[in-house]
């Protein structure tokens, strides 16, 4: 164990994956704390991937093929004593063998397992548990390959002290949010494998909430879903006063610094759910009616009562055929005994 200094981690898919796979960074840390944790990310997560504790060092892989031999060479430079990919496919697993990283973890996935020095079956695609407990089990299997210990205990995944979450609350001040009002987020678009309720769906929702508590919404938006949530707030603004459209920020770290001061934070199974579930915020989740994409594969990070998942029924099958006023009394009995645990 003392010998291992140097370790590379690769989840260079989506956001919500990366979230998804901090607990296992952060278990490996916590196994070999005097080794150089490396995260290969693409350049979306980087931010995330900075603002994580347990990460020391990052590199950006755009997956360009033109960009890969370039990419070999620098990892081969850096001397790693080993890589697990929590992420596997022929890309990936032919890049760190190319690179001679000594000891090679993954998933066994189809023929590109053979890439490997050091394989655990998984079957994810059962969906029988959540993503990220997958990625533990990927973890532990690693450091017992590496001959660590593995630690029982994960700690909170992001942490942002009170002089900071002040600071950013006259920054939401400045695009119209009534910091008087408890404030919550909703991500209507999602680009992601995951499809979303339609804008009509999301107006009805939000005028429900307006009678749960006294809400300010702030209508979020990545780069390039401006219009789609420009339109939801056109859509509302005329019976709920207190809406803003926040689309522009300073980059993914001041916009997640934004979520850590939502009170609640709803969108589809998408990047920024989950990480209002990395910082332990009330999320509400809404997921399509596919076994790649169950509540349950993709539970985000929250603590226990904290996460509220919502699905279409057989009848409806699609999240844009969905009747969420039949969610209300759910939603409102959520919400209410997670304001009496505050």
């Amino acid at each position: 164990m003392s010998q291992i200094k140097k370790i590379l981690v690769v989840r260079n898919d989506k956001i919500g994956d990366f979230v998804l796979a901090l607990p296992s960074i952060q278990l490996i840390k916590k196994a070999f704390p005097q080794a150089k944790i490396t995260a290969l990310v693409p350049g979306y997560t980087q931010d995330i991937a900075s603002s994580f504790l347990w990460i020391d060092d990052v590199i950006i892989d755009t997956k360009n093929s033109i960009n890969k031999k370039r990419l070999v060479l620098g990892l081969k430079d850096q001397n790693f004593d080993a890589v697990l990919c929590l992420f596997s496919d022929s890309y990936n697993a032919t890049l760190v063998r190319q690179a001679k990283i000594p000891i090679r973890v993954a998933p066994a996935t189809k023929w590109v397992q053979f890439l490997y020095t050091h394989t655990l079956r998984q079957r994810r695609s059962q969906s029988l548990k959540p993503e990220f407990e997958y990625n533990l089990d990927l973890a532990r299997y690693f450091i017992e390959v590496l001959g660590g210990r593995v630690e029982s205990d994960i700690d909170p995944m992001f942490f942002y002290d009170a002089d900071t979450l002040s600071s950013q609350l006259v920054k939401l001040e400045k695009v119209g949010v009534n910091n008087e009002y408890k404030r919550c987020f909703i991500h209507p678009v999602t680009g992601g494998s995951s499809n979303t309720l339609l804008l009509e769906q999301w107006a009805v929702l939000i005028k429900f909430l307006n009678t749960l508590d006294t809400f300010h919404f702030v209508i979020t938006a990545g780069p390039g879903e401006t219009l789609i949530s420009q339109a939801l707030v056109a859509l509302v603004k005329d019976e709920i006063p207190h809406v803003s459209l926040y689309d522009k920020n300073d980059g993914v770290s001041d916009f997640m610094c934004s979520i850590a001061t939502a009170d609640l934070f709803i969108a589809g199974s998408t990047g920024p759910l989950h990480i209002a579930g990395a910082m332990n915020v009330p999320t509400i989740g809404f997921y399509p009616k596919k076994r790649s994409s169950t509540p349950l594969r993709w539970k985000t990070l929250n603590t226990e009562g904290r996460w509220l998942p919502l699905s279409p029924n057989e009848q409806e099958g699609l999240l844009t055929n969905m009747d969420v006023s039949r969610e209300f009394e759910e939603i409102k009995n959520w919400y209410l005994n997670l304001a009496e645990k505050r």
